[in-house]
């Protein structure tokens, strides 16, 4: 049997509606949505709205973690917006939910990414596609579990939950044979992004699942441009899967 699994599409529709060309069933493992694009500031939400300008300032607000100051723009930005806020987010995070659903093959296994909003995919999730968060499945024989969103972040995006909450959807899993998650395990050189220079949130709950269940694999994304794609712990093989929306190639599992 085989797989692909795919993180971090971030609005690459074309991409997306090949990934599973040979493969038995495609994963998703989040951040469907395209808010800003760090290495094209004239892609996403955010530059649709307040032009290419603005999107350069946030994004050298936030690399130099002056999160402070890029509050305080955002706030600006919004509050001279005719347009509320939620409504004009919404409204584009349909759109671009609208084309990607529509590009998943079936079967789809998908799970929340952070900056994604989970109350809006019953909405666009078609029969072929299964959204999953604290679940499990069983394709070919191995049992995949699934844990979606982050943990919160100074980057307050939409869907980061507590540490406690987090750690319960993992603890609800027990044991499976392929961990599914959106972050990473809580180790240095799987959260540490090289080019934004700074570490991710990973999850210690993810890690502690990893030691004490033994999967054979933990994947996920989140991490762009990590500054390990793979290691070992223990008997599981932890694996970036990648960051989609750049490379526009799926990672497969074969078994």
């Amino acid at each position: 049997m085989r797989v692909h699994v795919v993180s971090d599409v971030h609005g690459n529709t074309g991409a997306l509606a090949k990934a599973g060309e040979g493969a038995d069933a495609l994963i998703c493992l989040g951040d469907l949505v395209l808010f800003l694009d760090y290495a094209d500031h004239s892609r996403g939400i955010f530059p649709d709205l307040f032009g290419v300008e603005n999107a350069d300032l946030i994004v050298e607000l936030r690399t130099a973690r002056r999160f402070d100051e890029a509050r305080e723009l955002g706030r600006r930005l919004w509050a001279a917006l005719e347009v509320d806020r939620d409504t004009a987010i919404e409204a584009a995070v349909r759109r671009q939910y609208a084309e990607m659903f529509a590009a998943f093959p079936t079967p789809t296994y998908a799970t929340y990414g952070n900056v994604d909003i989970p109350r809006l995919w019953p909405e666009f999730a078609r029969p072929g596609t299964t959204v999953l968060d604290g679940d499990r499945i069983e394709l070919g024989g191995l049992v995949f579990g699934f844990v979606g969103g982050g943990l919160r972040t100074p980057m307050r995006t939409p869907y980061e939950i507590s540490d406690e909450e987090y750690a319960a959807k993992v603890e609800a899993l027990g044991a499976v044979d392929v961990l599914c998650s959106h972050i990473p395990p809580d180790v240095p050189e799987l959260t540490y992004d090289t080019v934004a220079r700074r570490f991710e949130r990973g999850s210690r709950a993810l890690l502690d699942a990893i030691r004490r269940t033994r999967p054979r694999y933990a994947l996920f994304g989140h991490v762009h441009q990590p500054l390990a794609r793979r290691m070992r712990i223990g008997a599981t093989e932890c694996v970036n899967v990648g960051h989609f929306a750049a490379t526009g190639r799926p990672w497969a599992l074969e078994w």
